[in-house]
């Protein structure tokens, strides 16, 4: 004899078990009724302030990072020749020419061939020479615009300058400088093109 009776919840939960049914509800629910929306491979929608999309036919979040991880990502294969890139030259090459040692090798040997060899390595020397031309005006840029308060000395002791510098006319003038050598290297590069 049975010392608990058996509620209508309980026979509900057990006759949706038993049909198969398990994730079936036992009660009535009133009220709030979520939205449901089916996403297709590739679409691309908005759900709490995250931004989220189907890749594979796995829900991913797309972040602001997406295009830098992509950047930086070495594939395991080179998108040229699609070998495995697993040689000690591979990843230094692929983060310049997004290809493999031996496809670079490979390139450069044409253009040997060809005779264009010493006009690629002068663009990408000057292409280089673009690149630490930002990096330099950003660290001028930092270097000007650092407070001038004060300075702790050698023995602790905090020193207080007074005066100082034009913070805003440095500023462009270091911009200015820096815009006039990459119209320069913008030229040579343009006339080595042509």
């Amino acid at each position: 004899m049975l010392k608990k009776e058996f509620k209508r919840k309980d026979v509900d939960r057990a006759r949706n078990l038993l049909t198969g049914k398990s994730g079936a509800s036992s009660k009535t629910q009133v009220g709030y009724k979520k939205k449901r929306v089916d996403y297709k491979e590739g679409d691309v929608w908005v759900e709490n302030k995250k931004t989220w999309t189907i890749k594979d036919g796995i829900k991913q979040t797309i972040s602001k990072m997406d295009a830098i991880k992509k950047e930086i990502f070495m594939p395991l294969c080179c998108p040229k020749c699609s070998k495995v890139m697993k040689k000690r030259l591979d990843k230094p090459n692929y983060k310049v020419h997004k290809m493999c040692f031996d496809c670079v090798i490979d390139y450069e040997h044409k253009l040997r061939i060809r005779g264009k060899y010493d006009d690629y390595i002068k663009n990408l020397r000057l292409k280089n020479r673009l690149t630490e031309i930002d990096e330099m005006e950003n660290m001028f840029l930092e270097l000007a615009n650092q407070s001038n308060d004060g300075f702790v000395s050698e023995h602790g002791e905090v020193e207080r300058w007074v005066g100082g510098i034009d913070k805003e006319k440095i500023s462009s003038d270091i911009t200015k400088a820096a815009q006039e050598a990459r119209e320069t290297i913008q030229k040579e590069l343009t006339n080595e093109e042509d």
